[in-house]
């Protein structure tokens, strides 16, 4: 399992990026995932209570995980949202770098996130190389966990 840290997600993920500069001022087809495939939070539990660094850990089954701007059958990447409702994404468009939406664009399968205190809510969104949603959108399940 990957055990890079966000810091080092962000900027593995600002390169693959760069290789998209280009289209993604433009909308982009979204194609289907994997028949069956599934994503999911391994870690942290919904209604956990914990200390910052967050280690968020990040499951997948029926795809594979490659790093952003790796364009091979069946895979994709993690992001994760934020306090951001899967609403407020435009699925049809590169998920943007915010602090809403962390990218873990070189492949990873866990990360660390720097959260002050407060209540979070988190859900992952699994896209492909170019940071388009799957049709339909590939998530988790909403969970809720407060930083002390």
């Amino acid at each position: 399992m990957n055990t890079r840290t966000y810091t080092l997600a962000l900027a593995l993920g600002l390169a693959g990026s760069a290789l998209l500069a280009a289209p993604a001022m433009a909308e982009l087809e979204r194609v289907p995932a994997a028949e069956g495939a599934e994503v999911y939070l391994i870690s942290p539990e919904d209604g956990a209570t914990l200390s910052s660094p967050v280690t968020v850990r990040m499951g997948l089954k029926g795809m594979g995980v490659a790093p952003a701007g790796a364009d091979l059958p069946d895979t994709g990447h993690h992001h994760l949202l934020v306090n951001m409702p899967l609403e407020d994404v435009d699925l049809d468009a590169p998920l943007p770098f915010t602090d809403h939406t962390r990218h873990f664009g070189g492949g990873q399968t866990e990360g660390t996130l720097e959260l002050e205190p407060g209540e979070y809510s988190l859900q992952l969104l699994f896209m492909d190389y170019r940071h388009v949603s799957f049709d339909p959108p590939l998530t988790s399940e909403v969970i809720t966990i407060t930083v002390e």
